[in-house]
């Protein structure tokens, strides 16, 4: 029975701007988003960023890495990824596709990151979205291939390098040893 689901209000982002708290809307359907994360999460979304800032400095392209932007992706639609890396400044809000997108995966996001956002990203057409798991220290990488994300690396160990307009590598394993 959708009865329930056909009466279910529908909101935009006009509406979401009004809403106390931390919210993320996708597809009308709002999300309350968890309690602030955890050390370690916060310290591996660091250290990520880190990362990708030091080797982007030397990028004559300009491209950029941001934490917890929201993405403005359409009138029904926003989204706050843990991580982005985009090939443009951006000023205010997010409002096109990011080349690579990092969510940091805990207990209580891991449904809707690997699933909802998972599938929005893969439709709005994201390069490279990664998931990364501190409480098993895993990062999985999946890459746009003809319209599908397909997976191109799942490790504790190693480095993967993203292959965007300024190339830049993540070392999961640097990432470990100070989480």
């Amino acid at each position: 029975m959708n009865t329930a689901k056909e009466f279910m209000p529908r909101y935009t982002v006009e509406d979401y701007k009004y809403w106390e708290g931390d919210w993320e809307l996708i597809e009308g359907i709002p999300f309350a988003m968890a309690p602030s994360p955890f050390g370690k999460h916060q310290r591996a979304s660091f250290l990520i960023a880190k990362q990708i800032e030091e080797q982007l400095e030397n990028c004559p392209k300009e491209c950029f890495v941001y934490q917890e932007l929201d993405w403005i992706v359409d009138e029904h639609t926003v989204v706050r990824p843990d991580l982005v890396v985009v090939c443009k400044r951006v000023d205010e809000h997010l409002k096109f596709t990011p080349e690579v997108v990092f969510e940091i995966v805990s207990k209580s996001t891991a449904f809707k990151d690997e699933n909802v956002k998972f599938a929005l990203y893969e439709r709005e057409k994201v390069k490279f979205y990664a998931l990364v798991y501190p409480d098993i220290r895993k990062m999985r990488v999946f890459e746009l291939k003809s319209g599908k994300f397909e997976k191109v690396f799942d490790s504790d160990t190693g480095s993967f390098i993203f292959k965007i307009k300024c190339p830049f590598e993540v070392d999961i394993e640097k990432v470990w040893e100070r989480v």
